[in-house]
C-alpha cells in the first residue's frame, strides 16, 4: 500500500477556510497528541514554502525563543 501522508493531509484540509485551519492548529496543539505532529509538520512546510525571507527569519526567531523557553520549563 502506497500511502502519501503529506498528500492525504493536504487533501483533508484543502477546503478549509482560515478559521477552520486555525481551529485545526489550535486543537492539535491543545490536545498534545503525538499523532497530530505529522499534520502540523505538513502545515509548517506549507507556510515555510510560501514565506518571504524576512518572514522565515521571524519564524526562526520565534522558534528559537520557543525552544529555549520549553527547554527551561
Amino acid at each position: 500500500m502506497d500511502l502519501n501522508l503529506r498528500k492525504a493531509i493536504i487533501a483533508n484540509i484543502s477546503d478549509n477556510d482560515k478559521q477552520q485551519l486555525e481551529a485545526t492548529i489550535v486543537d492539535a496543539i491543545q490536545n498534545g497528541e503525538e499523532k497530530m505532529l505529522p499534520g502540523l509538520g505538513v502545515l509548517f512546510e506549507l507556510i515555510w514554502q510560501q514565506a518571504q525571507q524576512d518572514e522565515k527569519q521571524e519564524m526562526l526567531t520565534a522558534l528559537k525563543q520557543g525552544v529555549e523557553q520549553a527547554a527551561t520549563s
